[in-house]
């Protein structure tokens, strides 16, 4: 590649990739997103290798891995150019099929297209299919059309315009100033104003200042700066760029966590293609202005996705926080200037340069302005990212985008935030989702999961599942976090066994009370968050649990009995064939039936049992037909232990 010495020469080779490239020609457009890959997409692709090898048709077919566009549910997703048409859940099995009927002949595999539950009408393209077209998609829609390791895919849809924009017609100043205009607040939890802790760094004194990309992203059903970062890795680069401009920074740092193996390799892709283009290095594009990345891989602590924990890993030093009575944006890393802002906070840094900060703040809410990219994942019938204007309604999103909730279920609510987040339930599904509304529930936006639950999840043990978590992810530094995290942990666990006592909702309370007070940082402030929501918005749920012994969702397993319905039991076996403790047995008529003295409620022989007959009953020990003194159930238990029946 030929380096680029002026801002006239990006603009030549944009025009040269345009020319070369022929709109009517054949290309497959094949996911392999870290979602798809583990769907088997690697095979899909050497699959059409092999049948466009085959038919010598490597002149007129091309093929293109890229990034994730969105819809995991339906993964492998193929799109077939330049009719968009769009095919999901794609097998090796089917390519030679899509090669004959589509690329050769202009037809349709219809039980590749997706679906509508509710018509049975299929839809062609993306801009048909529901998931996509309730949607506001202006950072992740372009991923399905470029290829992370090719960056003139990236130039080509206008890439490193912005750059150019600010480099020459904008100071740096002026930059900022359009960032505040804009009304971007950050996307990895907190929501602090980004172009105020830019104009903090500007102004900040010392020398070198940083610019950080912040991609530890560690929550749960977490997946969007993964996504960006895999598929489109350059809308994240040419952010930072324009960000290292604004605040007179000139080195940079990508941190991406230890699980995210194929978003490093595709940063590192990037970094090194626009080094040979020379958009980074000295004197970028004839401007003057010098500036260059390097990536750096977290070591699997969750906490170092907390600003002072993450400089603190970038040091070499233990990933745990600092006191913040000085900002990391004046005295960050190396006790320098940094800004640190996460993955969707910098690619939406281009969009803001090249079309306006009017044109951003007239998305969104008062206070929450743009889109935001969500995981949509749990009790839910569409799995995956979905990027909405901020103020949709949970509703919208969970019914319009989600396809609502499978098996006929009902929603019980929201995890919203991660594990710090609250739990929201179904009667708050119209709040519009923003910053300060999800905040008013005692939840909060969070890097951006929605995790849905339905009835059969105890909001107990969920917010039991999130404290458990984390306990092992607390680095321990300060008091308040490390043991009132394992006091929780201890409280949630004798609830859930049927062990809970008077008293405990209110110690939580006080815990709670004490870790927001005086906890070092966001981890442990906000640690609190699932305990204390599920408190206020399911109290019934703990009441049952602490006064009646009862789990209402049949989920926690101490306060669950199985057993077998004489009416209904076909004698299939399955149950007693899976049973790993050997405590189902036939009886006399051919029926199964359960001990309780060796059941240990692994819930096996439930999950085998034929949904069409459910002969397997779940219910709370105490109001088993099974727990009398003269049942079967009794007089076989004893018998097994050799006492007198």
């Amino acid at each position: 590649m030929a380096i680029l010495t002026s801002i006239q020469d990006l603009e030549i080779l944009r025009d040269e990739i345009e020319h070369k490239r022929d709109p009517r020609r054949k290309e497959v457009a094949i996911c392999t997103g870290t979602g798809c890959l583990g769907l088997g997409a690697r095979k899909v692709v050497s699959a059409f290798e092999r049948e466009i090898e085959r038919r010598g048709l490597q002149k007129e077919i091309s093929i293109k891995e890229t990034g994730c566009p969105g819809f995991c549910e339906k993964g492998t997703l193929v799109v077939v150019y330049p009719e968009g048409i769009y095919y999901m859940g794609v097998q090796p099995d089917d390519v030679p099929e899509i090669v004959e009927e589509t690329i050769l002949k202009g037809g349709l595999v219809a039980r590749l297209l997706y679906t509508d539950p509710a018509t049975g009408q299929k839809a062609i393209r993306e801009d048909d299919i529901p998931f996509y077209n309730h949607q506001m998609r202006f950072l992740i829609k372009n991923n399905i059309q470029i290829n992370p390791k090719n960056i003139n895919d990236y130039i080509a849809l206008g890439g490193y315009a912005a750059l150019t924009r600010a480099l020459s017609q904008m100071t740096a100043l002026g930059v900022i100033e359009e960032i505040k205009k804009s009304g971007l607040r950050g996307r990895g939890g907190g929501g602090f104003p980004t172009g105020i802790k830019w104009e903090s760094t500007a102004q900040a004194s010392g020398q070198p200042k940083y610019v950080i990309v912040n991609c530890d992203e560690g929550d749960p059903g977490a997946f969007m700066d993964r996504a960006l970062m895999e598929g489109n890795p350059h809308s994240v680069l040419e952010g930072l760029m324009i960000g290292a401009y604004a605040v007179g920074a000139h080195s940079g740092y990508i941190y991406v966590r230890m699980e995210y193996p194929l978003a490093v390799e595709n940063a590192k892709f990037a970094l090194h293609q626009a080094r040979e283009l020379g958009l980074l290095g000295e004197n970028i594009l004839g401007s003057g202005f010098d500036f260059d990345v390097s990536v750096h891989r977290g070591a699997g602590a969750f906490v170092s996705g907390e600003s002072t924990a993450l400089m603190s890993a970038l040091e070499g030093k233990v990933g745990e926080p600092r006191p913040k009575y000085v900002h990391t944006s004046e005295c960050g890393v190396w006790n320098r200037p940094s800004v640190l802002n996460n993955v969707e906070t910098w690619a939406n840094i281009p969009l803001i340069i090249n079309r306006g900060a009017e044109w951003f703040s007239s998305i969104g809410t008062e206070k929450s302005k743009g889109t935001k990219i969500f995981s949509l994942v749990g009790k839910v019938n569409n799995t995956g990212l979905v990027e909405v204007p901020m103020g949709m309604s949970l509703a919208d999103i969970i019914y319009k985008i989600g396809g609502g909730i499978p098996g006929g279920k009902k929603l019980k609510g929201v995890q919203t935030g991660g594990p710090s987040g609250g739990i929201i339930p179904a009667r708050h599904l119209q709040t519009p989702v923003d910053f300060d509304e999800l905040k008013s529930l005692g939840s909060m936006m969070g890097s951006g999961s929605i995790i849905v639950i339905d009835e059969d999840t105890c909001a107990v043990d969920l917010a039991r599942y999130f404290v458990d978590f984390l306990c092992d992810e607390s680095c321990g530094k300060c008091l308040p976090c490390r043991e009132g995290l394992l006091r929780m942990r201890e409280i949630l666990d004798g609830i859930v066994s049927g062990k809970g006592q008077d008293g405990d909702l209110q110690i939580l309370k006080e815990i709670a009370d004490l870790m927001r007070k005086t906890s070092l940082c966001a981890l442990g402030r906000t640690a609190v968050n699932p305990v204390l929501s599920t408190m206020a918005h399911f109290p019934d749920e703990y009441a049952a649990h602490i006064i009646e012994k009862r789990c209402p969702s049949l989920a926690c397993k101490s306060l669950v009995s199985y057993y077998i319905e004489p009416k209904v039991c076909t004698a299939c076996g399955l149950c007693q064939k899976n049973c790993p403790e050997g405590a189902i047995e036939e009886e006399e008529g051919s029926n199964c039936v359960i001990d309780q003295s060796q059941c240990t409620r692994c819930g096996i022989c439930f999950d085998v049992c034929s949904p069409k007959t459910r002969a397997i009953k779940k219910v709370s020990p105490r109001l088993s037909p099974y727990f009398s003194s003269s049942s079967s159930l009794t007089r076989l238990g004893k018998a097994k232990r050799g006492d007198k029946a």
